[in-house]
């Protein structure tokens, strides 16, 4: 067997052995890449880690430090109580106003999960309550958390333009987050309609009902992003003392000084980042230091927060792929491609590729792992770069609503337990459909007519 077909193999069996086990794949990744450097390319250590993607570990340790700190002041609780709030009494915007609440969140820096699991609670539990059918409001939490992660500071935008600029590909920020965020959009649009938003629509205003829910998705919140002193997280019994005494948690709808400095921070990354083109990682790690000099009290804690395994994910698996391109392989794989002589073919089946792996393993990991792998079928110009980026990144990540996903299993794991069985089949149907759906549509709306 040939060195290129050895690497490739082993990159498959990264992705298999770390979502069969459960091990973190950027560390298998990176034992991985040791591995083969020294046995199949007879490289060194250093030689290795000559791929270690440096800039891309400054945006994501720079994002996720700043999320950290607008979770511990109260930022995430503010949005989380103004999305609610705004519905005013209407039930039927409720599930709109879970979806807003996850693409902010993401969209300024939260890994995907993170926001699942903050919302999920509230919106599955208000589900339950008032009629709401569970599948379409665990869809609404899943594709708003997607529709925020391409935001030029969230974790999908920043390590899939990290890619583009570090392979030295056209790339446009801009449109890759407006791509994306419509794609998930439409999915949350379909599944609003399909089970049941037409009926929500005739109810009446229930403002006491909605007030409840705000009052609950504030507590809720409150446990899941505020932090003691210590750097801990409150318990359910501090936070219902707290917010039964009026204390901090009553506060979620107040904006103080840390939190309007905090939002002004986070606007101005997103300013800097598409109007100046500034480095998105070391202006929100800039940022991210200000705000720790400015109010230490509010940052204890915050360090530890910053997403270390998603950091140790994108490296393992970046920093392999870096040495398979040092090698010759992602050449090699490129002329592979081309000799399929069918370049939107190629495009498709790129997409086809990354919903399925997905589906089943890190998003994080295969959108770092395919944008490289299909570099030289990029450069050719056969398709617009820019065009099958963002067919990608929607294709690899509207499919986090299997429950195989984290996402996914998420929402499962918050529905009422009478419906659990039902969301999870349901999950497994919409998830698995929209695995074959997604890439073709996005393929022949972005992608074709750019060939």
């Amino acid at each position: 067997m040939s060195h290129e077909l050895i690497s490739l193999a082993v990159l498959a069996i990264v992705f298999l052995v770390a979502t069969v086990r459960g091990v973190n794949m950027g560390a298998l990744a990176l034992v991985a890449a040791f591995i083969v450097g020294v046995t199949v390319f007879a490289l060194d250590a250093d030689g290795v880690l000559t791929g270690f993607p440096a800039n891309l570990f400054v945006i994501l340790v720079g994002v996720t430090y700043l999320f950290a700190l607008a979770k511990n002041n109260g930022t995430v609780d503010w949005l989380v109580h103004g999305a609610v709030r705004a519905v005013g009494g209407r039930v039927a915007l409720v599930p709109w106003a879970m979806f807003l609440v996850c693409a902010l969140v993401t969209a300024i820096g939260a890994v995907s999960p993170a926001a699942v699991a903050i919302v999920a609670p509230i919106a599955m539990g208000f589900a339950a309550r008032y009629r709401i059918h569970p599948l379409m409001m665990g869809m609404m939490v899943v594709q708003g958390a997607t529709a925020g992660s391409f935001s030029p500071i969230g974790i999908f935008g920043s390590i899939t333009n990290g890619v583009v600029e570090q392979n030295d590909l056209p790339g446009s920020p801009a449109f890759l987050f407006g791509a994306t965020f419509l794609a998930a959009t439409a999915i949350a649009v379909i599944t609003y309609v399909v089970f049941g938003g037409r009926e929500l629509m005739t109810r009446g205003r229930e403002d006491a009902q909605v007030a409840a829910l705000a009052t609950e998705a504030e507590k809720l919140s409150y446990a899941a992003t505020r932090t003691t002193t210590g750097g801990t997280p409150h318990s359910a019994v501090e936070v219902t003392r707290t917010a039964g005494s009026g204390g901090d948690a009553d506060d979620a709808h107040r904006l103080n000084p840390e939190r309007i400095v905090t939002l002004l921070g986070l606007v101005a990354l997103i300013v800097g980042a598409l109007g100046f083109d500034l480095d998105v990682g070391f202006t929100a790690l800039t940022i991210a230091v200000a705000l720790t000099l400015a109010f230490p009290k509010a940052a204890k804690g915050a360090v530890e927060k910053i997403s270390w395994g998603t950091v140790l994910l994108i490296g393992g698996i970046v920093t392999y792929v870096n040495l398979l391109q040092a090698q010759g392989v992602v050449d090699w794989l490129g002329e592979r491609v081309a000799e399929v002589g069918a370049p939107l073919v190629a495009a498709l089946l790129i997409c086809l590729i990354g919903a399925v792996v997905s589906a089943f393993a890190s998003t994080t990991g295969i959108i770092g792992a395919l944008i490289p792998l299909a570099v030289p079928f990029l450069l050719t110009d056969q398709v617009s770069a820019i065009a099958l980026i963002a067919a990608l990144g929607i294709s690899s990540s509207v499919v986090d609503c299997s429950p195989f996903s984290t996402n996914g299993a998420l929402v499962v794991a918050n529905a009422d337990p009478n419906d659990r069985d039902m969301v999870f089949k349901r999950l497994m149907q919409w998830g698995m459909s929209i695995v074959v759906v997604a890439p073709i549509v996005v393929w022949a709306v972005l992608v074709l007519p750019t060939a």
